[in-house]
C-alpha cells in the first residue's frame, strides 16, 4: 500500500483522516471529478527545482502556479518546473505523480497556496492514482509546517 509510510507518520501524531478510493485518475480535474471532491477542495502537489533542490508546492487542483511568485516567496530566480526523471526516484512508494504533500517526510521544503487555507480540510493524492486522503487543513499545517503564501495565478 502506497500511503502505508504517511499512514504510520498520521497515526503516530495522533491525526484523524479518512482514506477515499476512487476509479484511476492522473489529471487533478479527473482525481477531483472520480472522488466526487470541487477541484477547488482538492490540492495537487506541483514538483519544483528551487535553486537545484526539489521543493513541493500546492495548490488547489482548479489553478496553476504563478512562478514569478514563487520566485518572490523563495527569494531565488532560481524556480522552474521539475521533470518526472528529477523526482522519480524521491518517492519509491509513491505512483509517479500521486506523491502526498508531505516534503517534509522527503526532505524537501513545502509552499502551499493560501487558498487552501479557505477550507476547513484538505484532499490530496495518497502515493496512488486511486486513493485520496482527507484531513482537517489545521493538522496538515502543523505536521508540515510549510509556507504559505499567493502561489496561484490570477489571484
Amino acid at each position: 500500500m502506497p500511503i502505508r509510510r504517511l499512514r504510520e507518520f498520521l497515526d503516530s501524531h495522533g491525526v484523524k483522516y479518512f482514506v477515499v478510493s476512487h476509479s484511476p485518475a492522473y489529471t487533478a480535474q479527473e482525481i477531483a471529478a472520480a472522488a466526487h471532491v470541487p477541484g477547488k477542495e482538492l490540492a495537487k502537489t506541483v514538483m519544483v527545482n528551487i535553486a537545484g533542490k526539489m521543493a513541493m508546492v500546492v495548490l488547489p487542483a482548479s489553478r496553476q502556479l504563478d512562478f514569478e511568485r514563487l520566485r518572490r516567496v523563495s527569494a531565488t530566480r532560481e524556480v522552474e518546473l521539475a521533470s518526472e526523471e528529477e523526482f522519480a526516484g524521491l518517492f519509491p512508494e509513491c505512483e509517479i505523480g500521486a506523491m502526498p504533500p508531505f516534503g517534509n517526510l522527503y526532505g524537501m521544503e513545502v509552499y502551499v497556496s493560501e487558498e487552501l487555507e479557505d477550507d476547513d480540510e484538505i484532499a490530496f493524492n495518497a502515493g496512488a492514482h486511486t486513493e485520496l486522503l482527507r484531513l482537517d487543513y489545521e493538522d496538515y499545517k502543523k505536521l508540515v509546517h510549510p509556507k504559505v503564501a499567493r502561489l496561484s495565478l490570477g489571484l
